[in-house]
């Protein structure tokens, strides 16, 4: 019953913040944040809502336990000034299969992941060698059902800075610092992306989510494609390199504003 009030509580939002009238400029298109780790440094714009979501699927295996585990990361920013937005961002929908190689028992558990949210603010364009700067300023909420809800309230601050290389090449580069509980970890991304055409650009990544703390590390590539200036969608392939991170995980997403 509370997963139903809950899907149903979360449509309303989204369907009514999405009926806002929006202004639009004639000559940007739309610049998602996903799906990769390295954010950008730019915002949606003043009046602007947009919807980035998407399916993820990551495999881990271990000695010990197999497991599969399908997520629904959603991100949802909202502008109120031409450099500053509200973020809210969640991986949605969780289901995991587990498998003991040793007995073959299997187990699925599902639930909703946690709820964070925040801000992000544009700093600076890029002037010359300088580089275009964000910052964003998050909090992660104790709001998930209860196997996957984290202790407290967790912040994080992210610095995404970007450098237009031309030839169609870019470099982004994100270090940050998060808290979870008692424990303080570093964050870090570098993203080199390639424009093909108008509507293709493709990126790869070498990211590590979490330094210090159960580090995690990920090398990863993908595609995204323009629909139109308001439209994108997107795909991406994870390779993790430690056994803290899943070892092969598969995104597709679909990104949206008005």
């Amino acid at each position: 019953m509370q997963t139903s009030i809950r899907s149903a509580s979360l449509a309303c939002l989204l369907a009514g913040v999405l009926s806002v009238p929006a202004a639009h400029a004639d000559d940007d298109t739309i610049n998602p944040d996903r799906p990769n780790i390295a954010n950008s440094s730019q915002v949606v714009g003043s009046h602007r809502v947009q919807l980035e979501t998407g399916v993820q699927w990551d495999r881990q295996r271990d000695l010990d336990a197999h497991v599969r585990t399908l997520t629904t990361p959603t991100l949802l920013r909202i502008g109120v000034a031409d450099a500053l937005e509200l973020r809210v961002e969640t991986d949605g929908r969780t289901i995991e299969h587990a498998s003991d190689p040793a007995s073959g028992a299997h187990t699925v558990s599902a639930g909703w992941a946690d709820l964070s949210a925040g801000v992000k603010w544009h700093v600076a364009d890029q002037d010359g060698m300088r580089p275009s700067v964000g910052m964003i300023a998050e909090v992660a909420l104790p709001t998930g059902s209860a196997a996957l809800r984290g202790s407290g309230f967790r912040p994080a601050v992210e610095l995404p800075v970007e450098w237009d290389l031309g030839h169609d090449w870019s470099l982004g580069v994100m270090p940050g610092m998060a808290r979870d509980s008692d424990v303080t970890y570093g964050v870090f991304a570098a993203s080199v992306g390639k424009a093909f055409s108008e509507r293709l650009h493709g990126f790869a990544e070498v990211a590590a989510p979490q330094i210090g703390h159960g580090t995690q590390a990920i090398v990863d590539t993908g595609v995204a494609w323009l629909v139109n200036r308001d439209c994108q969608i997107d795909a991406m392939v994870v390779h993790g390199v430690n056994r803290q991170t899943p070892g092969l995980s598969l995104a597709f997403g679909i990104s949206v504003r008005r």
